[in-house]
């Protein structure tokens, strides 16, 4: 069985991760705070964030389309509303992967809490608001 999965509402909620990351990094929200946190150096030429912004489209895009075929699976399962059903799963995901995973490799890589908290923050709001974006726009016929 393949989920039926609406691609606009893919590349919408993909492109909504590009504008969270843009506010939740910005210096006068949590940028200058992260930077700190993480070592980042905020001053670097901008070309040298071409890679990472290429790879968070890509990475953004596969994030939403798993996030839209799970939350078409769990309707299916569990019937309800379709919003609900896709925050609720983009939700459980990310505690489960995001969150653990996180959590995990900071752990072993001595990263403070204050940024892991701040990233898996990051994280959570990006979900939700594909989550919003995707139960909102469910696929034709569901």
């Amino acid at each position: 069985m393949v989920p039926e999965i609406n691609y606009w509402a893919v590349l919408l909620a993909t492109a909504s991760s590009m504008l969270v990351g843009s506010v939740w990094y910005a210096p006068k929200v949590f940028g200058t705070r992260w930077s700190q946190l993480a070592n980042v150096d905020m001053d670097r030429p901008a070309s040298s964030a071409t890679m990472p912004i290429i790879t968070t489209v890509i990475v953004s895009f596969i994030t939403a389309w798993v996030l839209a075929g799970a939350s078409a699976i769990a309707w299916h399962f569990y019937g309800g509303s379709f919003l609900w059903g896709a925050i609720v799963t983009g939700v459980t995901l990310w505690a489960g992967f995001t969150a653990a995973r996180f959590i995990t490799h900071d752990a072993f890589e001595g990263r403070s809490t204050k940024l892991t908290t701040l990233n898996i923050a990051h994280e959570l709001v990006t979900v939700v608001v594909m989550a919003v974006l995707i139960g909102v726009w469910p696929p034709a016929g569901i």
